[in-house]
């Protein structure tokens, strides 16, 4: 007879944020209640936390998953690390927040639909959670991170994917850094999760969670793993392969660890998006033909994909080139795209390390 399966993670607690234990030694296992907007209970955020004998004030690693609802390497590979990361192994800090955005997580969403309509990484702006007008509980999870996370670590990880919006090379990501000393901490953490890219990305995008933390001083890696609203296994292994390296290597957990894949080999490439020139917008509502891989050498002027109009569709397609030489790093996932749609962005290469 089979026996009725059971997990070695201890059972969670549910507690108000005010009550977490974030700083004692051992491991504790959480779910942190948000008061719903509509319903009468809360939100679940799932967050564990473990404390080694080597401590230090405001210092430690946090690594989240789904800060947008459907992407999914990042909550996966999470998931696997608490019950792979050993509490014996743990010398400093380790926050483990496999689902930061509960309630667009359980509407496969990028926003918060079934509540405030905010979308999480766009929340990181004044007064979020605090002033009436921006207190739903999109902007209260970004105070709850500003809060009691960002006093408590200095390694921050956000692993992202695609979702409906977008297919990617796979990346690792951060945006221009002015410090060379957190720049080439930034860099040398973003190559050990072995991505075939290194992304360098413009920074005027309003209330990004890694903006934030990077202003705030602090090593922040981003990365895209996947795209589709799928679990590719190739991302998932990129995500834990991240997280345990930037633990090991930020002296948060014992051990040691190899470079896989690209990292491994010398193949990373630097890559940047910074400049206006890297986006081609769709300049009417269509459907986009991809003709390249994400990832593919491309020269400025060739045609990456075509863009159909099937109300006037005995008219040509219009042609989208790349305005820029370099790699092709994303395309638009779903054929339909909207008028003003960023449908292809290249970067252009770097022929040297950041810092």
């Amino acid at each position: 007879m089979n026996k009725p399966h059971t997990s070695a993670i201890p059972s969670r607690t549910i507690v108000q944020s005010h009550k977490l234990d974030l700083d004692s030694p051992g491991r504790r296992d959480y779910w942190v209640a948000f008061a719903h907007d509509s319903l009468w209970g809360d939100h679940l955020m799932p967050l564990t936390v473990m404390v080694g004998p080597q401590m230090e004030t405001g210092r430690g690693l946090v690594a989240f998953g789904s800060n947008h609802g459907n992407e999914y390497e990042g909550p996966i590979a999470i998931k696997h690390l608490l019950s792979e990361v050993r509490e014996s192994d743990v010398l400093g800090r380790i926050i483990l927040v496999p689902v930061l955005n509960p309630g667009a997580f359980a509407q496969a969403a990028r926003e918060s639909v079934s509540d405030d309509g905010v979308n999480l990484n766009r929340a990181f702006i004044e007064g979020a959670g605090k002033a009436p007008a921006i207190s739903g509980i999109t902007h209260r999870l970004a105070a709850f991170v500003r809060d009691h996370l960002w006093p408590r670590v200095h390694v921050v990880l956000d692993l992202h994917a695609g979702g409906d919006a977008a297919r990617f090379a796979r990346c690792t990501s951060y945006h221009p850094i002015e410090d060379p000393e957190q720049a080439g901490l930034v860099e040398d953490t973003a190559r050990w999760f072995g991505t075939p890219l290194i992304v360098t990305y413009q920074n005027s995008t309003p209330g990004l969670l890694t903006s934030e933390a990077e202003r705030l001083g602090k090593v922040t890696v981003g990365c895209e793993l996947g795209w589709g609203r799928s679990i590719s296994a190739e991302g998932v292994r990129y995500g834990k392969q991240g997280v345990l390296a930037a633990a090991i290597n930020h002296g948060q957990l014992r051990g040691s660890i190899a470079p896989i894949d690209h990292h491994r080999d010398g193949t990373q490439r630097l890559v940047s998006m910074v400049d206006r020139e890297c986006f081609t917008v769709s300049p009417f509502s269509g459907h986009y033909e991809s003709l390249v891989d994400c990832g593919q050498t491309v020269e400025r002027g060739d045609v990456i994909g075509l863009l159909h109009d099937f109300v006037r569709i005995d008219d040509q397609p219009w042609a989208v080139r790349a305005e820029v030489s370099g790699v092709v790093i994303a395309q638009a996932f779903a054929s339909p795209v909207a008028r003003g749609q960023h449908i292809v962005v290249v970067g252009t290469t770097q022929d040297k390390r950041t810092s």
